[in-house]
């Protein structure tokens, strides 16, 4: 069964994956900018807008709240999913820079961040650039992004065809055609 707490989540990893998670962890919790909260989201320990701020959820479900960042221990390799970069191209470029100047390889595809060790990751990179995003402007970016896309507001019904021939109605006491 998966973790349901950031407590259970960690419990369930070696003692060398916990200690580098929870140092990552703790980094990203120091310079959180106010409103995001921690928990479990797709089955890693993730920090997201709540629906009370954002109510169109991740994705336009309002049942999921936005991700910011997620942190998993996967088989081979230790992660961070990067959703901050989502409607965020500035902050894209700033990273990858960032990170270029910090000596570490960025093994990194579309928004996932691997690491095998946690002196592979420029942590305090990493730590930057969520402390570039109050809650607010994320989710006007993020907001922005789907816009862009055609994704940010329910898409209105189509109009009722007209010209249609009407319901046939019978005639009481007459037998059907």
């Amino acid at each position: 069964m998966p973790a349901s707490t950031v407590t259970e989540y960690l419990a369930a990893l070696s003692a060398e994956r916990r200690d580098a998670l929870n140092e990552v962890r703790r980094g990203i919790n120091r310079v959180l900018p106010p409103g995001y909260q921690e928990g479990i989201q797709f089955g890693m320990i993730s920090w997201f807008v709540p629906l009370s701020t954002y109510p169109a959820g991740y994705g336009g479900n309002p049942r999921q709240p936005l991700p910011l960042i997620s942190l998993a221990s996967q088989s081979s390799y230790m992660a961070l999913h990067m959703i901050c970069f989502y409607g965020q191209p500035a902050l894209l470029e700033w990273f990858k820079a960032q990170y270029g100047k910090s000596g570490k390889k960025l093994d990194m595809g579309r928004g996932c961040l691997r690491f095998k060790t946690l002196a592979d990751l420029a942590l305090d990179v990493v730590e930057g650039t969520v402390a570039r995003l109050p809650v607010s402007e994320y989710a006007a970016g993020y907001q922005a992004m789907r816009d862009a896309m055609g994704k940010g507001k329910a898409k209105a019904k189509p109009a009722a065809k007209t010209g249609t021939p009407a319901k046939k109605t019978r005639s009481r006491g007459l037998p059907p055609d």
